[in-house]
């Protein structure tokens, strides 16, 4: 696989255009994420059922721009890589999934750990972790707990959490979370990150 240069951050939204579409971040703190990295960021708002329409209308605006591929972090869920794979070809663009087929997870999350990189718990299966691994860090602690859960992949490829950077090695500033409150969204438990603000790394 050979070296890409990133461009463009894509992020669907919701209607109201407020949230992520998938995980419930606030659209105004990926805004400031994508600051942070110093990348701009694409977020079209769609619905469900207009999902992959509107997605592939910004793969293939992001075609038209010189944009030629576009990179997703799927593991091993042949669903997914299917999904993006036929979308990302329907819009003339190629898909690149580095971190497919790797077994080792724990690998995958000491190398994130490793390089610097600085990610919270931002979602969860409340059935699954819960409330209370909310606004947990990724670190030795964290891979040492959720490695003592059976049936949990410590990636959480299978839904299980989802996680927010708030700094790395791409990152030119640091996000400082301010205030966050906990809340319940039918079978998922989201940190509603509320305020926070660019700080030197």
């Amino acid at each position: 696989m050979g070296d890409f240069y990133v461009t463009h951050l894509l992020n669907m939204v919701a209607e109201n255009g407020e949230i992520s579409r998938s995980h419930g971040i606030r659209t105004d703190v990926l805004r400031l994420q994508a600051e942070a990295m110093g990348l701009p960021i694409i977020q079209p708002s769609s619905s469900w059922e207009t999902y992959e329409a509107k997605f592939k209308k910004a793969l293939s605006d992001l075609k038209c721009e010189g944009v030629e591929a576009g990179i997703f972090g799927d593991i091993d869920l042949d669903a997914h890589r299917e999904w993006v794979e036929r979308v990302s070809k329907e819009s003339g663009m190629q898909a690149v999934l580095p971190l497919w087929g790797e077994k080792n997870r724990e690998n995958l999350i000491e190398e994130l750990i490793e390089a610097g990189f600085e990610t919270v718990i931002v979602a969860t299966k409340k059935d699954v972790l819960g409330h209370e691994w909310l606004g947990r860090r990724i670190d030795d602690d964290f891979v040492r707990d959720i490695s003592k859960i059976k049936g949990v992949d410590i990636s959480g490829e299978g839904g299980e959490y989802h996680t927010f950077v708030v700094s790395g090695p791409i990152f030119g500033k640091r996000i400082n979370i301010l205030k966050s409150e906990k809340i319940t969204r039918d079978q998922h438990c989201f940190l509603d990150i509320l305020e926070c603000e660019l700080t030197e790394k």
